[in-house]
């Protein structure tokens, strides 16, 4: 992405809202790139630019050096970048899961063989092979999201663009995506960019990228961006638990230097200040 800016042009006093304000923004090939920011900050703006589901009004936005603009090669975009949406029911589109994953490649045109072994290997990569002849519909929220990842997957894009798929989940269904999305970027090699509101996902990011009012206001890796506690907390944006943790012994009077991102980590740096004191 380079300077782009966009608006919706529905505002009743025909002065359009702008969304995105001028951002650039590069995400590289097998990154997990997570993207914060508070609700109205652009994010899903920002994620349906990825694929060409919105254009920009100025700048541009490429895929593999092609030109979402170009309505005449969208189609390679779309096949390059998938999107996964929050809620998994306006995703499914069959009665059988195992034809719901199968959708998208027959749209593609993929020979009849080819679908049955994508669709396989779709399934085993979300750990969803032995539902393939159940109903999506009578599965719960966690393993209906890996279902519409699945169907993602059996397009073999090169990369996942996923828009809080775990906002509706409970902690097990969330676990299960998360899982599921770390083994496919680090196992598979597939680029992830994962919106979310749960900053406990975002430290599996390799880099994290912060978003308010259209603009990018804070990116590094998780560890940069979450040790800024303040600031963070000026845009209405909150940090893992760990952190959270360790940010109020500190203020307490247990000064703790270490930005800890998960429970192992915390425990580690309070053991570690206690034996010294």
């Amino acid at each position: 992405m380079k300077n782009v800016c966009f608006s919706y042009d529905e505002a009743e006093d025909n002065n359009p809202e702008q969304v995105l304000n001028n951002i650039s923004l590069e995400v590289k090939k097998g990154e997990f790139l997570a993207l914060l920011g508070h609700n109205g900050s652009g994010k899903s703006t920002l994620a349906k630019m990825f694929n060409g589901i919105f254009v920009p009004e100025s700048g541009i936005v490429t895929v593999n050096g092609i030109d979402t603009k170009n309505e005449d090669t969208i189609f390679d975009v779309r096949k390059s970048v998938g999107l996964v949406l929050q809620n998994p029911d306006n995703q499914l589109v069959a009665s059988i899961v195992e034809e719901d994953v199968a959708f998208g490649p027959e749209n593609l045109g993929i020979p009849s063989a080819e679908i049955r072994t994508r669709v396989d290997a779709a399934l085993k990569a979300v750990d969803m092979f032995e539902y393939a002849k159940h109903s999506p519909h009578k599965l719960s929220g966690g393993q209906k999201q890996r279902v519409a990842i699945a169907g993602i997957i059996a397009m073999e894009p090169e990369c996942i663009v996923l828009d809080e798929p775990t906002a509706m989940l409970d902690p097990q269904g969330r676990s299960e995506v998360m899982n599921t999305i770390i083994k496919l970027n680090r196992e598979k090699g597939i680029t992830i960019i994962l919106i979310t509101h749960y900053m406990d996902e975002a430290v599996f990011a390799d880099r994290v990228v912060v978003l308010d009012n259209g603009v990018v206001i804070d990116q590094g890796v998780p560890k940069e961006v979450f040790a800024k506690v303040e600031f963070l907390k000026t845009h209405s944006l909150d940090v893992p638990q760990a952190t959270e943790l360790a940010y109020k012994l500190s203020a307490a009077g247990m000064k703790i230097d270490a930005v800890p991102l998960n429970v192992e980590e915390c425990v580690s740096c309070i053991l570690k200040k206690l034996g010294a004191e």
